[in-house]
């Protein structure tokens, strides 16, 4: 197995105090010197303080991770949603922050000239940009390597799922994103599907030898058959159409107030089923879970249809998510704060965990979906 990688070897050990601060204030504001790392590891995501204005968070990207266009369509989708009044914390834009010039762009990073050609905005080179979005006030930023970007503070709790009126409150949110998010595709992020979230993950663990080697035959068994009864899940559930997601939709990516559900971190936004953004809020055995899953489609289906052949993907997206995590873990490994922070991967403990729980899986796919009330709302 692998071992914990040597200190100072990955590029986010350039992001001191001192650039984060360069960085924020390069965009026209005045920092008061107080700064507060906030829980995130893909990212790195500060609070900081600023002179006559509450506090800002700025999230630093991880570098290579995600192309600029990539990052731009995340921000663009964030502020369609919140420009249709959903509560999503959404970056500021330029002029959001006074002081600081606009910047024409459309969401390849490209500059966009004022006049329209036939098509729509034309770039420079003449040829035909991406449509007008939201995000073109200027959203992403860059200082000495790195692009991040800012956010107002949020303030909440996590949701008290085992609460049906929450739940159902969080599917009429959900339900609203998903009314935008189907109106046109992304271009430029992935979709989620058996390979990127499964084949893929589950093949990087495997060639860069993170699998014990006494438990490889039973993992590389095991994880060829439940990404098989996967892809039959998908089957099943027939034509599923792919709309834009939140994509991480857990109760860690809401905060709640006294006005209700506020999501955040689109880092992961990219395409694939609605049942993608619904299958996280439900836990527990079958019968408490579709009791949970009908209080959120309740609220969801107010304002978008749900197609229930998606019902078959429930378990089938659990799964997949199991594999992908392990290869998240795995792929950021060399970045010294994951060994700090998750002791337990890479270890024999976890990775015959991970074969029980995806013998579980294997099990439950075989059952029938969930069958939650469907009633008309």
């Amino acid at each position: 197995m692998h071992d914990t990688p040597p200190a100072g070897s990955h590029p986010y050990d350039a992001l001191t105090p001192d650039l984060i601060l360069d960085a924020v204030e390069q965009s026209g504001l005045r920092c008061d010197g107080r700064l507060l790392a906030l829980n995130s590891f893909e990212n790195r995501v500060y609070q900081v303080g600023i002179e006559d204005g509450p506090p800002l968070v700025a999230k630093f990207y991880r570098p290579d991770r995600w192309p600029r266009a990539a990052i731009l369509e995340e921000h663009a989708f964030a502020l369609e949603l919140a420009q249709a009044e959903l509560p999503v914390v959404a970056p500021l834009r330029d002029e959001d922050i006074p002081g600081t010039p606009s910047r024409d762009e459309d969401i390849s990073g490209a500059p966009v000239r004022k006049e329209d050609g036939p098509g729509g905005p034309l770039r420079e080179d003449g040829t035909a940009a991406a449509p007008q979005t939201p995000a073109q006030g200027g959203t992403l930023r860059e200082h000495r390597g790195f692009a991040f970007a800012l956010y107002p503070r949020q303030r909440g709790r996590a949701p008290e799922l085992e609460d049906r009126n929450t739940l159902t409150w969080m599917g009429r949110f959900i339900g609203r994103i998903h009314a935008i998010g189907a109106l046109h595709p992304f271009q430029h992020r992935p979709e989620l599907d058996v390979r990127t979230f499964g084949e893929e993950p589950a093949a990087f663990v495997l060639d860069q030898g993170f699998i014990p080697p006494d438990l490889r035959p039973a993992y590389e068994t095991l994880v060829r058959q439940v990404l098989d009864q996967a892809g039959e899940c998908f089957e099943q559930a027939g034509r599923v159409s792919h709309i834009r997601l939140h994509g991480d939709c857990h109760a860690g990516n809401v905060l709640w107030d006294e006005e209700g559900p506020h999501f955040v971190d689109l880092d992961d936004a990219r395409s694939g089923p609605a049942a993608q953004d619904l299958w996280m809020l439900l836990s527990g055995e079958r019968t408490a879970m579709e009791q949970q899953l009908g209080a959120v489609l309740r609220g969801y289906r107010e304002f978008h249809d749900f197609n229930p052949r998606e019902l078959h993907l429930i378990e089938a997206l659990r799964t997949l998510r199991l594999i992908h995590y392990s290869g998240w873990l795995a792929r950021r490994w060399a970045d010294p704060t994951f060994p700090v922070n998750f002791p337990w991967f890479n270890t024999q403990r976890y990775w015959q965990d991970q074969i029980l729980s995806l013998r579980e899986q294997a099990a439950l796919m075989q059952e029938p979906p969930l069958s939650p009330a469907l009633d008309a709302p």
